[in-house]
């Protein structure tokens, strides 16, 4: 491995870990109710720092009047904010890095090159989930580009080491699995947006009891309010501003999407441990057989996080939220889209 080779890819999983880490900070922020706790941008109350003094804190009061200062739901916010402006000079560091090497393929100087506008998307994103006041739309946006951020840098870094290498089968059989994983990353990310929406809007406590909700199999829902995506400006989102019926029908949607991933990728990471497994590769050929003890254990890596992820979600429900659970609950989203980007990469040999 050339020097330039070991240094981007030192870079690429430093930014993916903080990547990470920033994402479970942001849900810690929003699942923590600090999502306002700084009622500005870029700063806190006009400062770099957040109050924590009275007399820092009774300036803070007087020059924000409308805001009800909270030393310790501001040091969460600006926390966050430090871990993100942090993680945007990593990533501006990997495309300096990407594009001094010229020798190597232009993917990387494109993907580099879109990281860094992505992380300048997200930083205005950040900015509008305050000036907005939470509005969902945009809370979700910004979990979805923090998600799209961390997915493209573990992709990097995938394609940089030389330990994972994508798996060397049967041409028939990574032509049938390559769909599929397409799918299964599909329905992730659609179910994390759903979740995404749902923390949003307040909706997560809609339902307090499993199997069933508000004792009833199927109850009062109102999809199409509950799916409004604009509703105007200047509107307060603090708390949720959702009817019971509307919170309703998107945590009901979560749920429909929760079971619909639990199959659909349950199912694959099953097929991949079965196509992995000895016994059905006995009857197969040399390339087939070195194919299968990695493809075998990229299903696992995925059927641990999917049954984990839906067993939090049960969790959350009949313990009302908790926490360390919702955040975990979050954490454990991204590390099943890791796997189904990690499997992504096993299929598809590298360029150049």
């Amino acid at each position: 491995m050339q020097k330039s080779n070991v240094l981007l890819l030192r870079v690429a999983l430093l930014t993916a870990l903080l990547a990470y880490a920033v994402v479970l900070l942001g849900a810690y922020t929003r699942l923590s109710d600090a999502g306002l706790g700084c009622p500005d941008w870029p700063g806190c109350y006009g400062k770099l720092l957040a109050p924590s003094h009275a007399p820092e804190i009774d300036a803070a009061a007087e020059a924000y009047p409308d805001s009800r200062v909270e030393p310790a739901k501001a040091w969460k916010e600006m926390i966050h904010r430090y871990a993100a402006g942090t993680l945007g000079i990593l990533i501006a560091l990997l495309a300096v890095i990407s594009f001094r090497d010229k020798r190597r393929g232009a993917w990387r100087r494109w993907l580099a090159g879109f990281l860094v506008a992505l992380v300048i998307f997200q930083a205005l994103l950040g900015m509008w989930t305050v000036t907005l006041q939470l509005k969902p739309v945009v809370v979700m946006g910004h979990l979805l580009g923090g998600l799209a951020l961390l997915g493209l840098l573990w992709w990097l870094a995938l394609r940089e080491q030389l330990r994972w290498k994508p798996v060397s089968g049967p041409a028939a059989l990574l032509r049938r699995l390559r769909p599929r994983a397409w799918t299964a990353l599909a329905l992730v990310i659609l179910q994390i947006a759903l979740g995404g929406w749902t923390s949003a809007n307040y909706a997560a406590l809609a339902c307090p009891d499993f199997p069933t909700c508000q004792g009833e199999w199927w109850p009062n829902v109102d999809f199409l309010d509950g799916f409004t995506l604009w509703r105007g400006l200047g509107v307060n989102y603090e708390g949720g501003v959702l009817s019971l019926a509307a919170a309703t029908a998107v945590h009901m949607a979560h749920r429909l999407g929760a079971l619909i991933v639990l199959l659909y990728v349950g199912w694959l990471a099953l097929h991949l441990m079965r196509v992995g497994g000895k016994e059905h590769l006995i009857r197969q050929d040399e390339r087939a057989q070195r194919a299968g003890l990695p493809l075998c254990r990229y299903g696992l890596a995925m059927l641990i996080a999917l049954l984990a992820q839906v067993a939090l979600g049960v969790v959350n429900v009949v313990t009302l939220l908790p926490l360390p659970v919702a955040v975990a609950h979050n954490g454990v989203a991204v590390l099943l889209l890791l796997s189904v980007v990690t499997l992504l990469h096993a299929l598809h040999p590298p360029r150049a």
